[in-house]
């Protein structure tokens, strides 16, 4: 269960894959992740320690997934 807090890239992807979430695949300026072709989440970019809160919860958003679901997770 991944905790509501700093979270690495990799423990993010991983976490989204559980979700049903497909890739990351290139494009653009940042990767990306896809459930079909309805929802796209942007994966933030490689880097130096782990991604904040403020970030995660605006993946969160793109995904339309809860606290509680990512928790749940």
């Amino acid at each position: 269960m991944p905790h509501f807090g700093p979270i690495s890239r990799r423990d993010l992807i991983a976490s989204l894959r559980r979700a049903g979430f497909d890739g990351p695949r290139a494009g653009g300026d940042h990767d990306y992740m896809n459930i079909g072709v309805s929802r796209r989440v942007k994966i933030p970019n490689p880097h130096r320690g782990d991604i904040a809160i403020d970030l995660l919860k605006k993946v969160l958003r793109q995904a339309h997934i809860s606290r509680e679901e990512w928790e749940k997770l």
